[in-house]
């Protein structure tokens, strides 16, 4: 007769992200987890069949946490703003998660939720068929990115002031685009980036 099982998923997947927040994705291992639940790593597969949906298990974590409800009664590039901002904010407690978003999205409870309601709004908003394919893919997109960017490879990194110092002969762009950079925060440059893409949108939907 099997054992009774003792943890539930969601032991599970708050000890794989506490694993995930301490050393980053490459240390995210069976191993890794076992040692900080107390138990073995054979001792996990009572419980999940492999990494794979170990980090199936932490993806929903996070994004379980995420309001997917459409926004009513707001134009519509204030709905998308608002659902956009909710993933920034649940992922951005996490942002090593970033990478697993896209292996895990067609199965993800949370990404799929939070998908319908992005597509409420871009109907809403008059996009269907294979317009309103490119646009979800666009914002898809831009959230997975700009969240990586901007935890893993933010302005205010030491990799921007090396930019700024290149030689201007050889990148005189980059290196004046670095040197500005130090002017932008990390709010503004993601609402930023967001605004031209909805902008974006908009003109196409006024054509």
């Amino acid at each position: 007769m099997p054992r009774p099982r003792s943890l539930t998923p969601a032991q599970l997947a708050d000890a794989a992200l506490a694993v995930l927040d301490r050393d980053g994705l490459a240390g995210l291992t069976m191993r890794a987890v076992g040692a900080q639940l107390g138990t073995s790593t054979m001792g996990l597969y009572r419980y999940v069949a492999d990494r794979d949906e170990l980090e199936s298990l932490v993806v929903e974590r996070v994004l379980d946490r995420v309001d997917t409800r459409p926004p009513v009664d707001v134009p519509w590039p204030d709905g998308i703003r608002d659902l956009v901002g909710r993933v920034r904010v649940a992922v951005g407690a996490h942002p090593a998660v970033v990478p697993l978003l896209p292996a895990h999205r067609h199965r993800s409870p949370g990404i799929l939720r939070w998908g319908e309601a992005v597509l409420a709004v871009l109907t809403r908003a008059g996009l269907v068929g294979t317009r309103r394919v490119v646009a979800f893919r666009a914002l898809l997109g831009y959230v997975v990115g700009a969240i990586q960017m901007e935890h893993l490879g933010a302005l205010a990194d030491p990799g921007t002031a090396v930019i700024a110092s290149l030689p201007r002969e050889d990148f005189p762009l980059l290196a004046e685009t670095a040197r500005a950079a130090g002017a932008v925060g990390p709010d503004d440059e993601f609402d930023g980036g967001l605004d031209l893409l909805l902008g974006g949108l908009a003109r196409h939907l006024d054509r």
